[in-house]
């Protein structure tokens, strides 16, 4: 799986747990709530400092973005 998005996914994953919109991500960031959904669709190539942003907006630390655990070992290989 691409890293982009194995990111996006997991952000996604959180972002809904969390029982937020993207709009209240990109609020919580500092940035439009489009940026959110690219991060999201594996789309954006965030930076550390996103990274970082997104995952205080999320209450998550940044190791849960990269957890391949949801994910079936065939969609890890293609990275």
């Amino acid at each position: 799986m691409d890293v982009r998005k194995l990111v996006g996914s997991n952000a996604r994953r959180y972002r809904i747990a969390a029982g937020l919109s993207q709009e209240e991500v990109g609020v919580r960031m500092g940035v439009d709530r489009a940026h959110v959904g690219l991060i999201e669709r594996g789309e954006q190539n965030a930076t550390l400092l996103t990274i970082w942003s997104l995952c205080e907006a999320l209450n998550i630390r940044p190791q849960a973005l990269f957890d391949e655990s949801e994910y079936p070992a065939d969609d890890r290989k293609s990275q």
